[in-house]
Formats: C-alpha cells, sequence, structure tokens
C-alpha cells in the first residue's frame, strides 16, 4: 500500500504511477515517452518510487543505473536541453545523434541514490549490494577535483586541460550532500575514505570561501533559483546563514500562491524546483513554508497521474505539455520529508557538518 501524504491534492500513488509507466523494460526510467536519460534523474526517480513502496521497480532502477556505469565510474547521460521543442511546447522526436555529456553531479547522485532507496524500503543488504557502483562513482567526481576544491561540471574532452571546464555551483553543492550519502554507506560497511571526507571538505571551503572558482567562464548563473537555494537543500550553508540566504533571494524567485520560478527573467514556475525549494525550507527550520509551497502544486497535478513540469503565469497555461518522471520524483521526496512516509524520510533535510569525517565523527546537525 502506498503511504499517504497530508499535502492538499498529493496523490502518492498516482506520482509513483506516472513513473512506473515511463520506466523501460531494462529498468531505466527516461524523463517522458519521447526518451532522454541521465543518471541523476533516473535516481530522483527511482527515489520516489522507493518512498511509494514500488520495490520491483526500485531493483530494476538501481540494475539498470548498474549496468549503465562505464569504466571510469561515471555515465554518459543525454542533455534535456538538446531536445527541441515546438511552439505548444511538445518535445520534437530526439535528434539521430543526442547531445550528452559525462556530468559529474549527475554521476554523484548515484550515492545518494542508493542510500535513500536503501533506507525507504528497509533493505539495508541494498547498500553493500551497491556500493561499488557507488565507489567508482564518487571516485569518478574525485578525480575531476580541482586543486581549488571545486568540482568541474563534465568530464572534459580528450586532450581539454580540466581548468577549461566550468564548475557549477548548484552542482557542487549537490555533490557535497552526494559525498556525505557515500560516507554514510562507507561507515555502514566499515570501509573508510577519508579521500572522500577531504574532497567533500574542500567543496564546501570552494562554495563558502571562493566564490569566484564558480561560473568562471563568462556564464551568470545568478538568475537560476537552484544556485540560490541549493547550498542549503544539502547542508553546504545551515542554521541563520541558510535562513538569511532564502530571506535574500524569495522575492526574486518565489511567486505568491503559485510556486518557485526556474530562472527569474521567464515567468514560469516549475514543480520541481518548487518542491527542492520546500526541501530547503526544511533544512533551514521552515517547515510551514515548505508544505505551502507544496500545496501551491496542487493545480499542476495532472489527470492521468504525476505533475506537469511548470506553469507559464502570463499566458495562463501549462508549459511545455509533459510530466517528467524526476517532477514526480521531486515531489515525492519532498511529501515524504514534511509527512515521514517512509523509513530515512529525513536524509534529505538534515546533514552532516562539512569536516565531520575528518574529525572522527559523522555528527548531525540540528538545524
Amino acid at each position: 500500500m502506498s503511504p499517504r501524504s497530508v499535502i492538499t491534492g498529493l496523490d502518492i500513488r498516482a506520482c509513483a504511477d506516472r513513473i512506473e509507466a515511463l520506466q523501460q523494460r531494462d529498468g531505466a526510467i527516461p524523463w517522458v515517452e519521447t526518451g532522454v536519460w541521465d543518471p541523476w534523474n533516473h535516481g530522483e526517480s527511482a527515489m520516489g518510487l522507493a518512498v511509494a513502496g514500488r520495490v520491483e521497480g526500485v531493483h530494476l532502477a538501481l540494475d539498470a543505473l548498474a549496468a549503465r556505469q562505464e569504466a571510469d565510474g561515471g555515465w554518459t547521460g543525454e542533455l534535456g536541453a538538446g531536445i527541441p521543442m515546438d511552439e505548444a511546447g511538445e518535445r520534437i522526436a530526439p535528434p539521430p545523434v543526442p547531445v550528452t555529456a559525462r556530468d559529474t553531479n549527475f554521476a554523484g547522485y548515484a550515492a545518494v541514490t542508493v542510500l535513500r532507496c536503501a533506507l525507504a524500503l528497509d533493505e539495508p543488504r541494498l547498500i553493500a549490494r551497491y556500493f561499488p557502483m557507488v565507489a567508482r562513482a564518487l571516485d569518478f567526481v574525485m578525480n575531476l577535483q580541482t586543486r581549488h576544491g571545486d568540482v568541474v561540471w563534465r568530464a572534459p574532452d580528450i586532450g581539454q586541460p580540466l581548468e577549461d571546464v566550468d564548475a557549477l555551483r548548484a552542482g557542487n553543492s549537490s555533490l557535497f550532500k552526494s559525498f556525505e550519502c557515500g560516507l554514510r554507506m562507507a561507515e555502514i560497511l566499515e570501509k573508510p575514505r577519508p579521500d572522500w571526507a577531504r574532497s567533500r571538505a574542500a567543496i564546501a571551503r570552494a562554495l563558502t570561501a571562493t566564490p569566484e572558482r564558480f561560473d568562471r567562464k563568462g556564464i551568470d548563473r545568478s538568475s537560476y533559483a537552484m544556485d540560490w537555494y541549493y547550498p542549503v537543500l544539502t547542508g553546504v550553508v545551515t542554521g541563520a546563514d541558510a535562513r538569511a540566504r532564502l530571506d535574500e533571494g524569495w522575492d526574486k524567485f518565489v511567486v505568491a500562491d503559485l510556486g518557485c520560478r526556474c530562472v527569474t527573467g521567464e515567468p514560469w514556475v516549475t514543480a520541481a524546483e518548487t518542491a527542492e525549494l520546500a526541501l530547503a525550507c526544511l533544512s533551514a527550520g521552515r517547515r510551514d513554508a515548505a508544505r505551502t509551497l507544496v500545496n501551491e502544486l496542487a493545480p499542476l497535478a495532472a489527470p492521468d497521474g504525476g505533475y506537469w513540469m511548470g506553469w507559464q503565469y502570463e499566458i495562463g497555461d501549462v508549459w511545455p505539455k509533459e510530466r517528467p518522471s524526476w517532477t514526480a520524483g521531486a515531489i515525492i521526496l519532498a511529501a515524504d520529508a514534511l509527512d515521514a512516509l517512509s523509513p530515512g524520510s529525513d536524509l534529505l533535510v538534515r546533514h552532516a557538518r562539512a569536516d565531520a569525517w575528518t574529525t572522527g565523527g559523522a555528527e548531525i546537525r540540528a538545524n
């Protein structure tokens, strides 16, 4: 039986049904019917299935993730931006040669995926089974970390210097959490990884002390909501500093009664960003704000299951015309954190200190 949430209009079962409807026979979970697969969004969807108690789908998804991992620990994922849309917001058929990247954040997210699924299903054996995959993934990430502590967003092309690839604030923040989850699994299995702990601490230092390391190739991403709330969501910034950061960007990104904009310059609120912002609010101790945000998504619930990606509020219509698997997954995870729908529901909103594994103890910081 699927767990129930008290959030207005939220049907966990319908969200999980949408994810399962998109899941392929080999366990892979693409964005939408027309395709697009990457390991991060696949993992987000798998975690949603785990919270909903869809055991078979989770096992298939984890096996698919392991089967697609490449020799050096990374994955080649498709970029959704590489598949054009028509004016009505419908995806045009994928190009013969998809736009791909070997994204570091996408790879590291395997650690979060495995631990969250194992906790939600109360299957600790999954940690031991998939830890080798997680270890290879985090080693892949660590090998793409610069001497300044930032991790470049993708594996460089053959012969391309590491410094020629940019580092992204949201991606590095997510990796900070990924290393935490990897270290928790290593601790459970009594396989200490002090090198991961050092990489995690270095990411935190880079994000807080050397912000010039990010977006250093001339692209200003400060208009993206993820750059605003991800340091709070993942525990890089905590306590009073986290609340101050949320306050600083709130009026810029949050539209009253609608949710969180994806980008400041567009009249477009998105369900996944709103759900993630709710998690960030929980991380900062703002439960009422988190619940309000998720409740505001009720109009985006689709009759056939899942949630529309977003709402273009100037024209008053959903846009684009798609219900991504990972959008459903993100909303399930927000509801889980709010209403404790499954074991380990606080994993994404409670965080170990940046130096937890370098000072001899993985303590949880209470916000």
